[in-house]
């Protein structure tokens, strides 16, 4: 046995491991039984090896044999059980939970539990949460909801905590199956209960700054900037201007991982054939990968022009709590030929490069990039802010942009200079163009933002109620979150108080993060609450004079009978009152309908007060 091959499983793959020597499956006791989710993948070197030994030992990523398995067959013989990990000490095996709490009732666990789920726990008497924590199952990391749900345990007069790596294998119904029975094997003959669904309801107090920890907001989460495209595209340029605008800014820490210098250090001695560029990304990959799991931010500039390796580097990336944002820099093979100063391309087509990249080997053009970038024909600053809208979008990076802001800024100087030069000497002629400019102004619709957090709840409410209680006035409205999901519909239970107001557009309606040009285009800025306003100004000082509370705006019209549109902005910025949080509209997500509908009236009546004076008069 000792001339097996050895292979290192999957995360998955590892967690099938433990439950099949614990028995945790039983009547499950083999890899590839038929019909089962539960396989083994071994690489075609690593099988032919295997059948011709008849198994494969098993190993832990730092070489520990955990089990011989037979090929073909799957019967597992366990060698010995994982000897790291956090809380390893919860890991039992389910005899040694049956024997240690007997007569305590089981409870499956896969999110950190809420307020209600913990009332409902504490009316059980003895219970062991069981945290189910494989692959793919958890909503939380595996420490996260551990530790999460160690924290609820502690405030129950009688309930421990049991970890079991259930994975899941992307078969619903296959594994549902496997956790009733993996569950029924711990629990022996006691109760099985499974949790309330509670999907709004607030997370348990004591759990709360796990869960926030957990799920950082994207700026706040580690990040790979993954450049890819021919050699000659301009990635590592864009690369480069994008690390610069980045440390320009502050507040984030970056590692570069260039293609060429991680060549010379990390993948030394690799060729250009494919499998090493494999392996070269995957190198890659993997310190990306550590470095956005600590929070850090790495910017990855290689051709990398495989698209199984690309997701390779993906899959490690957001394994490790990262974010993973693919740039295809798509400048034309001619155009990188035209460019290319090292001849590379050139020695390419005479056949004394192999397998490069474009001439003689492909470069799989990826269809899930972020964002594409052609640099043909264009400065490095104006491809770049391809990127930098595409990262604002995107709610990770909010940069400024390097051409796009000056030429407006020069576009409106030069239209102002155009229609009115200015003089000291010719006051009529001044006062004629201050004129113009204010006529042109107010025949432009006003434009009104919206902000809350995620923009799933308050303020997608505030943008589609306003939008019809104004109906045909030249006001625009939009909204955003300060911590602004991407793409997300509006929150259902809130959604559920449009219709009895006979409001439409919550099916079309698409989240969005706050950003620096959406507070550009605003004439006015109104949130949901005194933090979000704060949060703002914190960034952007110089907007304080437009951007209100919503009921901090509705208390600074009073006074103001005879003013609408931009004359009534510009008093209301001018003798604002206090942004007090009493102002506030409480935030219902979570707390259910009731609360929900208390928001949705508190908006819907400082709307009404606010749109009556915010509608340009000729309009109202």
């Amino acid at each position: 046995m000792s001339a097996l091959p050895q292979f290192c499983p999957t995360p998955r793959e590892l967690d099938d491991l433990e439950l099949l020597a614990t028995g945790a499956l039983a009547p499950l006791a083999s890899f590839d039984e038929e019909g089962s989710p539960v396989t083994l993948t071994l690489p075609d070197d690593v099988r032919r090896a295997a059948e011709l030994a008849g198994g494969v030992e098993l190993v832990d990523p730092e070489g520990l044999p955990l089990a011989r398995v037979t090929v073909p067959g799957g019967s597992v013989e366990p060698l010995t059980h994982a000897q790291y990990g956090p809380f390893r000490d919860l890991y039992l095996t389910p005899a040694q939970a049956r024997e240690q709490y007997a007569g305590h009732t089981w409870v499956p666990v896969t999110d950190a539990l809420t307020e209600t789920q913990v009332e409902q726990v504490r009316g059980l008497g003895p219970v062991v949460l069981v945290a189910l924590v494989g692959t793919g199952t958890p909503d939380l990391s595996p420490v996260a909801l551990i530790r999460a749900t160690r924290l609820v345990a502690q405030t129950l007069p009688d309930a421990v905590v049991v970890a079991v790596p259930l994975a899941a294998h992307d078969q619903p119904d296959a594994d549902h199956a496997l956790g009733v029975q993996v569950l029924a094997t711990y629990a022996g003959h006691d109760p099985v209960v499974a949790l309330a669904d509670d999907p709004e309801g607030d997370y348990a107090e004591v759990a709360a700054d796990v869960v926030a920890a957990d799920r950082p907001a994207p700026d706040e989460q580690g990040l790979v900037l993954f450049f890819t495209g021919l050699s000659g595209s301009g990635k590592s340029t864009l690369a480069r201007a994008l690390m610069d605008k980045i440390l320009e800014q502050g507040g984030r820490t970056i590692t570069s991982l260039d293609g060429d210098v991680v060549r010379r250090n990390l993948s030394a001695g690799l060729t250009f054939s494919k499998a090493d560029r494999e392996t070269n990304i995957r190198r890659i990959g993997w310190v990306a990968a550590e470095i956005s799991r600590h929070g850090g931010l790495a910017v990855v500039s290689p051709i990398a022009p495989f698209d199984e390796t690309r997701q390779q580097v993906r899959a490690m990336v957001e394994e490790a709590g990262g974010a993973f944002f693919l740039v295809h820099v798509a400048t034309p093979l001619e155009e990188c030929e035209r460019r290319d100063r090292k001849g590379l391309y050139a020695k390419a087509r005479a056949g004394e490069i192999p397998e490069f990249t474009g001439i003689s080997s492909p470069y799989e053009v990826p269809d899930d990039a972020d964002v594409r970038v052609d640099t043909t024909g264009r400065t490095i600053p104006d491809a770049l802010d391809d990127v930098i809208v595409a990262l604002r979008g995107a709610g990770y990076l909010d940069l400024p942009l390097s051409t796009q802001e000056p030429l407006v800024e020069e576009a409106r100087q030069r239209r102002l200079e155009t229609e009115a030069p200015e003089t000291t000497d010719q006051p009529p002629v001044e006062e004629a163009r201050q004129r113009r400019l204010e006529t042109k102004a107010s025949e432009e619709p006003l434009k009104v933002l919206f902000v809350c957090t995620a923009n799933i709840c308050r303020s997608p409410f505030m943008e589609l109620t306003a939008r019809h209680l104004a109906g045909n006035a030249p006001i625009e409205f939009r909204s955003a979150g300060t911590h602004g999901f991407t793409d997300h519909p509006m929150n259902p239970e809130m959604a559920v108080t449009l219709g009895p107001r006979g409001i439409a557009g919550e099916q079309d309606f698409r989240s969005r993060p706050l950003s620096k040009a959406e507070l550009e285009w605003a004439d006015v800025v109104l949130t949901a609450e005194a933090d979000h306003r704060q949060f703002i100004l914190d960034d952007h000082p110089a907007l304080f004079r437009k951007v209100f509370t919503l009921g901090q705006f509705v208390e600074s019209l009073a006074g103001q009978d005879d003013l609408h549109g931009r004359e009534l902005l510009r008093a209301v910025g001018a003798h604002r009152t206090t942004a007090s949080s009493e102002l506030d509209v409480a935030d219902p997500y979570r707390r259910g309908q009731e609360a929900c509908e208390r928001a949705a009236a508190h908006i819907e009546s400082l709307l009404r007060t606010a749109l009556a004076a915010l509608v340009p008069q000729r309009s109202a």
